[in-house]
């Protein structure tokens, strides 16, 4: 009966540890800087973001710093309209 248990609680453990996996990997975030494309009228006049805007900024928040490192992606995020738009958004604009 002992040993029953032991092994009822491994399964446990491991169906666990499987559906925690899977969850992490449905959350991960392509990083493509063309998903912020529903910015660009924030961005190109004084219009406020848009809530699709903000959505993708929320979606987009784990690839800032890489977006910062690449020179050729910097020039489009590292402005102080991108800055203020993730202010509107809510989305704390990152320290890379």
């Amino acid at each position: 009966m002992h040993r029953f248990s032991f092994l009822s609680l491994c399964v446990v453990g491991l169906v666990m540890v499987l559906f925690s996996g899977e969850t992490r990997t449905a959350e991960a975030v392509t990083c493509d800087l063309s998903e912020l494309s529903p910015c660009l009228a924030a961005i190109t006049s004084s219009k406020p973001p848009s809530s699709t805007c903000c959505s993708k900024l929320t979606e987009q928040k784990p690839c800032f710093c890489q977006y910062l490192r690449n020179p050729t992606m910097k020039q489009f995020v590292d402005t102080p309209k991108a800055k203020r738009i993730a202010t509107t958004c809510s989305v704390e604009y990152p320290q890379c």
